[in-house]
């Protein structure tokens, strides 16, 4: 019966029954989960643990570059807008939208990029500080 879409390879072998001999857990009951080999620190009583003191600033860090990327894409969008394009701000913590000035938009964007980079140069210049006055 070649000719009714069954290929000569696939009469060729039989297939294996699976192997039945392992037993498979049942899906509702849950593998018992190890301890762990050892327990987390835990501060005394009365006092709190160390934090880290360079978290908080890097995500400080991390938060500000996005923030410049985002603004860095805007500003260079809206001055390859057309002139007659339309351009919307949107208001804050809603979904409307209105029109708004497209040189009144690029010159608040520029301006907001630059405080932006001020605030990231300030936050870098303290870090650098910090790191040279803990170090022994």
């Amino acid at each position: 019966m070649p000719g009714r879409g069954v290929r000569a390879d696939d009469r060729a072998a039989p297939v294996p029954a699976p192997d039945r001999a392992a037993p498979v857990p049942a899906p509702d009951r849950a593998a018992p989960v190890p301890a762990p080999d050892r327990a987390a620190p835990v501060p005394a009583p009365g006092r709190a643990a160390p934090a880290p003191v360079h978290t908080s600033t890097a995500a400080n860090t991390e938060a500000l570059s996005s923030k410049i990327k985002e603004q860095k894409i805007l500003v260079d969008e809206l001055s390859n807008l057309k002139k007659n394009r339309k351009v919307y701000k949107q208001q804050p913590n809603s979904n409307i939208f209105f029109i708004a000035d497209r040189t009144k938009m690029f010159s608040e964007s520029k301006n907001t990029l630059d405080e932006l980079i001020r605030e990231y140069q300030a936050l870098e210049n303290s870090e650098t500080t910090e790191v040279k006055t803990q170090s022994p």
